[in-house]
Protein backbone atom coordinates (compact mmCIF):
# COMPACT_ATOMS: atom_id res chain seq x y z
CA UNK A 1 0.00 0.00 0.00
CA UNK A 2 1.69 3.19 -0.82
CA UNK A 3 0.06 6.71 -0.03
CA UNK A 4 3.05 8.59 -2.28
CA UNK A 5 2.29 10.29 -5.53
CA UNK A 6 4.30 9.53 -8.30
CA UNK A 7 7.40 11.74 -9.36
CA UNK A 8 5.12 13.08 -12.20
CA UNK A 9 2.19 13.65 -10.29
CA UNK A 10 4.52 15.83 -7.34
CA UNK A 11 5.67 17.93 -10.25
CA UNK A 12 2.23 18.12 -11.89
CA UNK A 13 1.12 19.29 -8.44
CA UNK A 14 4.15 22.21 -8.35
CA UNK A 15 3.36 23.70 -11.42
CA UNK A 16 -0.55 24.15 -10.29
CA UNK A 17 0.21 25.39 -7.13
CA UNK A 18 2.76 27.43 -9.00
CA UNK A 19 -0.33 29.03 -11.26
CA UNK A 20 -2.56 28.87 -8.02
CA UNK A 21 -0.82 30.90 -5.74
CA UNK A 22 0.74 33.83 -8.08
CA UNK A 23 -2.19 33.88 -10.81
CA UNK A 24 -5.48 33.30 -9.25
CA UNK A 25 -5.46 33.92 -5.54
CA UNK A 26 -4.18 37.22 -5.73
CA UNK A 27 -7.36 38.34 -7.92
CA UNK A 28 -10.05 35.88 -7.05
CA UNK A 29 -11.62 38.47 -4.38
CA UNK A 30 -11.38 41.75 -6.51
CA UNK A 31 -12.43 40.08 -9.89
CA UNK A 32 -15.48 37.96 -7.92
CA UNK A 33 -16.80 41.15 -7.01
CA UNK A 34 -16.69 42.89 -9.44
CA UNK A 35 -17.67 40.30 -12.10
CA UNK A 36 -14.75 39.89 -14.24
CA UNK A 37 -14.48 36.97 -16.31
CA UNK A 38 -11.07 35.07 -15.66
CA UNK A 39 -9.93 35.67 -19.25
CA UNK A 40 -6.30 35.51 -18.23
CA UNK A 41 -6.26 32.56 -15.79
CA UNK A 42 -8.22 30.67 -18.98
CA UNK A 43 -5.78 31.60 -21.33
CA UNK A 44 -2.78 30.12 -18.45
CA UNK A 45 -5.04 26.91 -18.32
CA UNK A 46 -5.05 26.80 -22.33
CA UNK A 47 -0.96 26.76 -22.30
CA UNK A 48 -1.05 24.40 -19.40
CA UNK A 49 -2.89 21.87 -21.70
CA UNK A 50 -5.54 21.71 -18.91
CA UNK A 51 -8.52 22.20 -21.61
CA UNK A 52 -7.44 18.34 -22.59
CA UNK A 53 -6.92 16.31 -19.27
CA UNK A 54 -9.66 14.14 -20.11
CA UNK A 55 -8.68 13.73 -24.01
CA UNK A 56 -6.94 11.14 -25.25
CA UNK A 57 -3.19 12.12 -26.26
CA UNK A 58 -4.32 10.25 -30.31
CA UNK A 59 -6.29 13.45 -30.25
CA UNK A 60 -4.04 16.21 -29.09
CA UNK A 61 -4.65 15.51 -25.07
CA UNK A 62 -2.75 15.15 -22.11
CA UNK A 63 -5.09 11.88 -21.36
CA UNK A 64 -4.06 12.55 -17.23
CA UNK A 65 -4.36 9.20 -15.08
CA UNK A 66 -7.70 10.01 -12.50
CA UNK A 67 -5.31 11.11 -9.50
CA UNK A 68 -3.74 13.40 -11.48
CA UNK A 69 -7.17 14.45 -12.92
CA UNK A 70 -8.52 15.10 -9.12
CA UNK A 71 -5.51 16.99 -8.62
CA UNK A 72 -6.61 19.68 -10.93
CA UNK A 73 -9.47 19.96 -9.19
CA UNK A 74 -8.27 20.10 -5.95
CA UNK A 75 -5.40 23.01 -6.37
CA UNK A 76 -7.60 25.44 -8.79
CA UNK A 77 -10.22 25.20 -6.35
CA UNK A 78 -7.77 26.09 -3.42
CA UNK A 79 -7.68 29.47 -5.37
CA UNK A 80 -10.85 29.84 -6.89
CA UNK A 81 -13.71 27.28 -7.26
CA UNK A 82 -15.42 28.76 -9.82
CA UNK A 83 -12.19 28.92 -11.90
CA UNK A 84 -12.28 24.81 -11.40
CA UNK A 85 -15.38 24.18 -12.63
CA UNK A 86 -14.81 26.25 -16.16
CA UNK A 87 -12.60 23.33 -16.37
CA UNK A 88 -15.43 20.62 -14.78
CA UNK A 89 -18.06 20.68 -17.85
CA UNK A 90 -15.27 21.02 -20.33
CA UNK A 91 -13.71 18.21 -19.44
CA UNK A 92 -16.43 15.57 -18.72
CA UNK A 93 -18.12 16.53 -21.96
CA UNK A 94 -14.46 15.45 -23.63
CA UNK A 95 -14.58 12.75 -21.49
CA UNK A 96 -17.62 11.55 -23.21
CA UNK A 97 -17.37 12.42 -26.83
CA UNK A 98 -13.47 10.09 -26.11
CA UNK A 99 -15.23 7.49 -24.49
CA UNK A 100 -18.61 7.11 -26.78
CA UNK A 101 -18.07 9.19 -29.81
CA UNK A 102 -17.83 7.85 -33.19
CA UNK A 103 -14.36 8.58 -34.91
CA UNK A 104 -15.54 10.86 -37.29
CA UNK A 105 -16.74 13.21 -34.10
CA UNK A 106 -13.69 13.10 -32.43
CA UNK A 107 -11.67 14.14 -34.98
CA UNK A 108 -14.28 16.92 -35.45
CA UNK A 109 -13.72 18.16 -31.62
CA UNK A 110 -11.43 16.69 -29.74
CA UNK A 111 -8.15 18.06 -31.38
CA UNK A 112 -9.35 21.94 -30.32
CA UNK A 113 -11.66 20.98 -27.51
CA UNK A 114 -7.95 19.56 -26.02
CA UNK A 115 -6.16 22.84 -27.15
CA UNK A 116 -8.85 25.09 -25.33
CA UNK A 117 -8.85 26.98 -29.02
CA UNK A 118 -12.83 25.42 -28.40
CA UNK A 119 -14.97 25.36 -25.35
CA UNK A 120 -17.94 23.19 -24.04
CA UNK A 121 -19.75 22.47 -21.57
CA UNK A 122 -22.96 19.44 -20.91
CA UNK A 123 -26.44 20.33 -21.22
CA UNK A 124 -27.95 17.62 -18.92
CA UNK A 125 -30.63 20.33 -16.54
CA UNK A 126 -33.73 21.40 -17.11
CA UNK A 127 -36.20 24.03 -15.22
CA UNK A 128 -38.17 20.59 -14.20
CA UNK A 129 -35.70 17.65 -14.48
CA UNK A 130 -32.50 18.06 -12.56
CA UNK A 131 -31.71 14.98 -10.14
CA UNK A 132 -34.41 12.66 -12.21
CA UNK A 133 -32.77 13.46 -15.83
CA UNK A 134 -35.73 10.65 -16.81
CA UNK A 135 -37.65 13.27 -16.86
CA UNK A 136 -36.15 16.18 -18.98
CA UNK A 137 -38.63 17.51 -21.40
CA UNK A 138 -36.49 18.29 -24.63
CA UNK A 139 -37.14 16.45 -27.52
CA UNK A 140 -35.36 15.93 -30.89
CA UNK A 141 -37.39 14.81 -33.62
CA UNK A 142 -35.52 13.00 -36.86
CA UNK A 143 -36.40 14.66 -40.18
CA UNK A 144 -34.40 13.33 -42.70
CA UNK A 145 -31.00 13.50 -42.22
CA UNK A 146 -31.64 15.74 -39.19
CA UNK A 147 -33.02 16.52 -35.67
CA UNK A 148 -35.70 18.97 -34.50
CA UNK A 149 -34.64 20.00 -31.11
CA UNK A 150 -37.00 22.25 -29.09
CA UNK A 151 -36.85 22.61 -25.04
CA UNK A 152 -34.65 24.62 -22.51
CA UNK A 153 -31.87 23.56 -20.38
CA UNK A 154 -30.62 25.75 -17.13
CA UNK A 155 -27.57 26.21 -14.75
CA UNK A 156 -25.28 25.52 -17.78
CA UNK A 157 -21.78 25.99 -17.04
CA UNK A 158 -19.84 27.87 -19.77
CA UNK A 159 -22.66 28.24 -22.18
CA UNK A 160 -21.37 31.75 -23.28
CA UNK A 161 -18.26 30.77 -24.43
CA UNK A 162 -19.61 27.32 -25.40
CA UNK A 163 -18.63 26.18 -29.66
CA UNK A 164 -20.05 22.72 -29.00
CA UNK A 165 -22.80 21.81 -26.31
CA UNK A 166 -23.63 18.07 -25.94
CA UNK A 167 -27.30 18.16 -25.20
CA UNK A 168 -29.15 15.58 -23.58
CA UNK A 169 -32.56 14.78 -25.77
CA UNK A 170 -36.05 12.49 -25.59
CA UNK A 171 -35.52 10.85 -29.56
CA UNK A 172 -38.89 9.12 -28.18
CA UNK A 173 -40.92 10.73 -25.55
CA UNK A 174 -43.42 7.44 -25.49
CA UNK A 175 -40.52 5.21 -24.82
CA UNK A 176 -40.76 3.00 -21.91
CA UNK A 177 -38.64 2.91 -19.85
CA UNK A 178 -38.07 6.75 -20.54
CA UNK A 179 -33.88 6.21 -20.97
CA UNK A 180 -34.70 3.99 -24.08
CA UNK A 181 -35.78 6.90 -25.75
CA UNK A 182 -32.99 9.34 -24.79
CA UNK A 183 -29.47 10.20 -26.73
CA UNK A 184 -27.27 13.11 -26.79
CA UNK A 185 -26.89 15.69 -29.60
CA UNK A 186 -23.10 17.57 -30.22
CA UNK A 187 -25.15 20.90 -31.25
CA UNK A 188 -23.15 23.98 -32.78
CA UNK A 189 -23.95 26.82 -30.59
CA UNK A 190 -23.97 28.94 -33.26
CA UNK A 191 -26.75 27.26 -34.98
CA UNK A 192 -30.10 28.97 -35.22
CA UNK A 193 -32.70 28.69 -32.57
CA UNK A 194 -29.65 28.19 -30.41
CA UNK A 195 -29.95 30.79 -27.83
CA UNK A 196 -28.40 31.46 -24.39
CA UNK A 197 -31.35 33.36 -22.66
CA UNK A 198 -30.14 34.93 -19.34
CA UNK A 199 -27.26 34.12 -16.69
CA UNK A 200 -28.56 33.01 -13.32
CA UNK A 201 -27.48 34.70 -10.26
CA UNK A 202 -25.68 32.80 -7.80
CA UNK A 203 -24.86 32.64 -3.91
CA UNK A 204 -21.39 31.53 -4.82
CA UNK A 205 -19.44 29.69 -8.03
CA UNK A 206 -18.66 33.16 -9.48
CA UNK A 207 -16.07 33.13 -12.06
CA UNK A 208 -17.77 31.06 -14.58
CA UNK A 209 -21.50 31.64 -15.85
CA UNK A 210 -24.09 29.53 -15.24
CA UNK A 211 -27.27 29.86 -17.68
CA UNK A 212 -30.42 28.91 -19.15
CA UNK A 213 -30.82 27.99 -22.78
CA UNK A 214 -33.30 27.72 -25.12
CA UNK A 215 -33.66 25.65 -28.21
CA UNK A 216 -36.20 26.90 -30.37
CA UNK A 217 -36.37 24.48 -33.42
CA UNK A 218 -32.45 23.96 -33.41
CA UNK A 219 -31.74 21.89 -36.10
CA UNK A 220 -28.72 19.48 -36.38
CA UNK A 221 -27.52 16.83 -38.79
CA UNK A 222 -28.15 12.98 -37.96
CA UNK A 223 -24.37 12.82 -37.62
CA UNK A 224 -23.98 14.79 -33.81
CA UNK A 225 -25.56 12.18 -32.33
CA UNK A 226 -23.30 11.01 -29.79
CA UNK A 227 -21.79 7.41 -30.93
CA UNK A 228 -24.61 7.41 -33.63
CA UNK A 229 -27.09 5.48 -31.89
CA UNK A 230 -30.24 6.93 -29.97
CA UNK A 231 -31.33 5.48 -26.89
CA UNK A 232 -27.84 5.39 -25.27
CA UNK A 233 -28.31 8.81 -23.95
CA UNK A 234 -29.22 8.57 -20.50
CA UNK A 235 -26.02 6.04 -20.04
CA UNK A 236 -23.62 8.19 -21.78
CA UNK A 237 -24.51 11.16 -19.58
CA UNK A 238 -24.27 8.62 -16.17
CA UNK A 239 -21.12 7.45 -17.13
CA UNK A 240 -19.28 11.06 -17.18
CA UNK A 241 -21.16 11.91 -14.12
CA UNK A 242 -19.28 9.26 -12.44
CA UNK A 243 -16.06 10.92 -13.12
CA UNK A 244 -17.52 14.16 -12.69
CA UNK A 245 -18.16 12.90 -8.85
CA UNK A 246 -13.98 12.78 -8.59
CA UNK A 247 -13.94 16.15 -10.27
CA UNK A 248 -16.43 17.82 -7.45
CA UNK A 249 -14.61 15.61 -4.71
CA UNK A 250 -11.10 17.55 -5.66
CA UNK A 251 -12.86 20.86 -5.47
CA UNK A 252 -14.24 20.07 -2.39
CA UNK A 253 -10.93 18.71 -1.03
CA UNK A 254 -9.56 22.31 -2.30
CA UNK A 255 -12.28 24.41 -1.23
CA UNK A 256 -11.38 22.26 2.60
CA UNK A 257 -7.65 23.46 2.15
CA UNK A 258 -8.19 26.78 1.73
CA UNK A 259 -10.51 27.08 4.57
CA UNK A 260 -8.03 25.29 7.04
CA UNK A 261 -5.10 27.29 5.77
CA UNK A 262 -7.09 30.47 6.05
CA UNK A 263 -8.01 29.23 9.71
CA UNK A 264 -4.81 28.29 10.82
CA UNK A 265 -3.03 31.51 9.75
CA UNK A 266 -5.37 33.70 11.65
CA UNK A 267 -5.45 31.57 14.69
CA UNK A 268 -1.65 32.20 15.09
CA UNK A 269 -1.81 35.53 14.04
CA UNK A 270 -4.83 36.75 15.80
CA UNK A 271 -4.18 38.11 19.59
CA UNK A 272 -6.90 38.07 22.68
CA UNK A 273 -5.97 38.35 25.69
CA UNK A 274 -2.14 38.80 25.39
CA UNK A 275 -1.64 35.51 23.32
CA UNK A 276 -2.57 34.14 20.20
CA UNK A 277 -6.03 32.57 19.42
CA UNK A 278 -4.27 28.96 18.70
CA UNK A 279 -3.27 28.63 22.44
CA UNK A 280 -7.11 28.33 23.12
CA UNK A 281 -8.34 24.95 23.04
CA UNK A 282 -11.02 25.61 21.81
CA UNK A 283 -9.94 26.82 19.03
CA UNK A 284 -7.33 24.08 18.54
CA UNK A 285 -10.33 21.95 18.87
CA UNK A 286 -11.62 23.27 16.13
CA UNK A 287 -8.57 23.35 13.56
CA UNK A 288 -8.02 19.75 14.62
CA UNK A 289 -11.37 18.80 13.61
CA UNK A 290 -11.05 20.45 10.14
CA UNK A 291 -7.57 18.63 9.41
CA UNK A 292 -9.06 15.40 10.15
CA UNK A 293 -12.16 15.62 8.17
CA UNK A 294 -9.94 17.53 5.69
CA UNK A 295 -6.90 14.33 5.31
CA UNK A 296 -9.69 11.64 5.06
CA UNK A 297 -11.46 13.11 2.61
CA UNK A 298 -8.34 13.84 0.31
CA UNK A 299 -7.61 10.46 1.00
CA UNK A 300 -10.88 9.14 0.30
CA UNK A 301 -10.50 11.23 -3.04
CA UNK A 302 -7.64 9.61 -4.30
CA UNK A 303 -8.87 6.30 -3.38
CA UNK A 304 -11.86 6.78 -5.41
CA UNK A 305 -9.33 7.96 -8.34
CA UNK A 306 -7.08 5.16 -8.09
CA UNK A 307 -10.03 2.60 -8.56
CA UNK A 308 -10.59 4.32 -11.20
CA UNK A 309 -7.70 4.06 -13.02
CA UNK A 310 -7.85 0.28 -13.16
CA UNK A 311 -10.47 0.84 -15.81
CA UNK A 312 -13.17 -0.29 -12.99
CA UNK A 313 -16.84 1.21 -12.70
CA UNK A 314 -16.27 3.16 -9.49
CA UNK A 315 -20.27 4.44 -8.98
CA UNK A 316 -19.92 3.77 -5.03
CA UNK A 317 -16.75 4.64 -4.57
CA UNK A 318 -16.91 8.06 -6.59
CA UNK A 319 -20.70 8.71 -4.49
CA UNK A 320 -18.23 8.00 -1.53
CA UNK A 321 -15.85 10.69 -2.26
CA UNK A 322 -17.87 13.18 -3.34
CA UNK A 323 -20.32 12.73 -0.42
CA UNK A 324 -18.08 12.90 2.32
CA UNK A 325 -15.75 15.53 0.36
CA UNK A 326 -18.42 17.54 0.18
CA UNK A 327 -19.99 17.76 3.33
CA UNK A 328 -16.30 18.43 4.55
CA UNK A 329 -15.99 21.21 2.13
CA UNK A 330 -19.24 22.69 3.73
CA UNK A 331 -18.14 21.88 7.88
CA UNK A 332 -14.48 23.15 7.28
CA UNK A 333 -15.26 26.36 5.77
CA UNK A 334 -18.11 27.04 8.26
CA UNK A 335 -15.57 26.31 10.96
CA UNK A 336 -13.00 28.93 9.32
CA UNK A 337 -15.15 31.46 9.76
CA UNK A 338 -16.12 30.77 13.14
CA UNK A 339 -12.28 31.18 13.84
CA UNK A 340 -12.42 34.17 12.05
CA UNK A 341 -15.03 35.44 14.65
CA UNK A 342 -16.26 38.93 12.96
CA UNK A 343 -13.76 38.92 10.56
CA UNK A 344 -14.99 35.95 8.88
CA UNK A 345 -17.99 37.71 7.66
CA UNK A 346 -16.18 40.48 5.67
CA UNK A 347 -15.60 40.07 2.33
CA UNK A 348 -12.05 41.64 2.69
CA UNK A 349 -10.98 38.13 3.49
CA UNK A 350 -11.06 34.67 1.73
CA UNK A 351 -13.26 32.23 4.03
CA UNK A 352 -16.89 34.02 3.04
CA UNK A 353 -16.03 32.57 -0.12
CA UNK A 354 -15.34 29.55 0.56
CA UNK A 355 -18.31 29.34 2.78
CA UNK A 356 -20.72 30.47 -0.39
CA UNK A 357 -18.75 28.07 -2.54
CA UNK A 358 -19.05 24.82 -0.59
CA UNK A 359 -22.87 24.23 -0.91
CA UNK A 360 -22.82 23.97 -4.48
CA UNK A 361 -20.53 20.57 -3.78
CA UNK A 362 -23.26 19.01 -1.94
CA UNK A 363 -25.66 19.51 -5.41
CA UNK A 364 -23.52 19.05 -9.01
CA UNK A 365 -23.28 16.33 -10.09
CA UNK A 366 -26.08 14.77 -7.72
CA UNK A 367 -27.36 15.33 -4.59
CA UNK A 368 -25.90 14.16 -1.51
CA UNK A 369 -29.27 12.10 -0.71
CA UNK A 370 -29.00 10.92 -4.30
CA UNK A 371 -25.28 9.89 -3.73
CA UNK A 372 -26.11 7.96 -0.37
CA UNK A 373 -28.42 5.91 -2.70
CA UNK A 374 -25.70 5.24 -5.12
CA UNK A 375 -23.58 4.37 -2.17
CA UNK A 376 -26.18 1.88 -0.82
CA UNK A 377 -26.94 0.35 -4.01
CA UNK A 378 -23.41 -0.73 -4.95
CA UNK A 379 -22.75 -2.08 -1.36
CA UNK A 380 -26.15 -4.01 -1.87
CA UNK A 381 -25.38 -5.55 -5.29
CA UNK A 382 -21.82 -6.20 -4.43
CA UNK A 383 -19.78 -3.86 -6.41
CA UNK A 384 -18.44 -1.59 -3.49
CA UNK A 385 -17.14 -4.22 -0.33
CA UNK A 386 -15.85 -2.63 2.76
CA UNK A 387 -13.73 -4.04 5.60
Amino acid sequence: MDFSFTEEQRDFRSALRQLVDKEIIPVANEWERTGRYPTEIVARMREMGLFGITTPEAYGGLELDMVSFTLVYEEIARGWMGVAGILGSHNLACWMIARHGTEEQKQQWLPRLASGECRTGIGLTEPGAGTDLQGIATTATRDGDEYVIRGTKTWITNARHANVLPVLVKTDPSASPAHKGMAILLVDTTTPGFEVQRDLGKLGYKGTESCEILLDEVRVPASTLLGGVEGRGMQQALSGLEIGRLNIAGRSVGIAQASYDAALTYARDRHAFGKPIADFQAIQLKLADIATQLQAARLMTYWAAAKADTGARVDGEAGMAKYFASETAITASLEAMRIHGGYGYSTEFDVERYYRDAPLMSIGEGTNDIMRTVIAKSLVNGTVTVG
